[in-house]
C-alpha cells in the first residue's frame, strides 16, 4: 500500500491573503483541492492523509466531499510546526503502509510522474526526493545585508516534493527527531541524519510552493496558459491528472 501524506497545517503568515494558502482560489478551486486531484488520479497511490489545522478539520472535510474525490481521505489534525503536522499525520498511515509519499497542499503542479517516478525509487532506494538544480548564483549575506561570499553552485539542489520514504524509515526518523527535539525543513534531512542515503530524481520549475500572493498570481498565470480554454468555461482536469 502506497500512502500519500498531504501536508495542509499552514497558518499563512507570509501569504497574507484573507485565508490560508492552501485555501485560495486557483482558477476558481482551492488549492488544497487541485492538489488532491492530482493523488487522487495517480494509480499507484492508495489512500491518501491530509494533516490540516486542527480549527479547520470540519472546513475541510466538507470541502473534499464537495470535490467528489475517488480515493479514501481521512483528515487529521495537523500541529505547530511542519514537522508536527507529518509526525500527526504518520499516526494516521496504516501500519500495513509500505510507502509513504509526503507532499506539500500548496505544490498543486505536481504530476502523476513525478509521484510514480518517487514511490519508485524510495521503493528501491528506502527513500527519494524531487529537486531542482541551482542555476542562478549563491551569496551568503550577513545580518547587516552585506555579502560575506559566494557559494559553489555546482552540485546544489533545491528540495521539493512529493518525498517518498518506505514506512518503517520516515516513521523512525521522526520518532527519533521528536525524542531528540531536532527541527529540519523538510522529510529527507531528518532520514539522512539517521545515515539513510536519499535518492533524487529531478523536479521540475513548475512544481513551486505557493507561499505568497505573488505566487498565487504566477500559479494563475501558469494555469492559465496550460488552460487557455479553461478561462470562463467549464473546469477541465488538472493538467497533471
Amino acid at each position: 500500500m502506497v500512502v500519500a501524506l498531504i501536508v495542509a497545517g499552514g497558518k499563512g503568515a507570509r501569504f497574507g491573503g484573507p485565508v490560508p494558502k492552501q485555501y485560495a482560489l486557483l482558477s476558481g478551486e482551492p488549492i488544497l483541492v487541485r492538489t488532491l486531484r492530482v493523488f487522487d488520479g495517480c494509480d499507484c497511490v492508495d489512500r491518501i492523509v491530509v494533516a490540516a489545522p486542527p480549527e479547520d478539520i470540519a472546513f475541510v472535510r466538507d470541502t473534499l466531499a464537495a470535490a467528489v474525490l475517488r480515493k479514501r481521505v481521512s483528515v487529521v489534525a495537523g500541529g505547530e510546526r511542519r514537522q508536527d503536522s507529518v509526525f500527526n499525520g504518520l499516526g494516521a498511515v496504516p501500519s500495513e503502509a509500505a510507502l509513504v509519499v509526503i507532499h506539500d497542499a500548496v505544490r498543486p503542479f505536481v504530476t502523476c510522474g513525478m509521484i510514480s517516478a518517487c514511490a519508485a525509487a524510495a521503493r528501491q532506494h528506502g527513500a527519494c526526493i524531487v529537486a531542482w538544480p541551482v542555476w542562478d548564483t549563491l551569496k551568503r549575506v550577513s545580518e547587516a545585508g552585506r555579502i560575506e561570499a559566494t557559494l559553489p553552485r555546482e552540485r546544489v539542489w533545491m528540495a521539493q516534493t512529493p518525498q517518498a520514504f518506505q514506512s518503517a524509515v520516515i516513521r523512525m526518523a521522526h520518532d527519533r527527531a521528536r525524542r531528540e527535539q531536532v527541527e529540519a525543513s523538510d522529510d529527507a534531512s531528518l532520514v539522512e541524519r539517521m545515515g539513510v542515503g536519499v535518492h533524487v530524481l529531478p523536479g521540475s520549475l513548475r512544481n513551486f510552493k505557493i507561499t505568497t500572493e505573488e505566487d498565487l498570481a504566477l500559479a494563475g498565470a501558469l494555469l492559465g496558459a496550460l488552460e487557455p480554454a479553461d478561462r470562463g468555461g467549464a473546469r477541465r482536469p488538472h493538467p497533471a491528472d
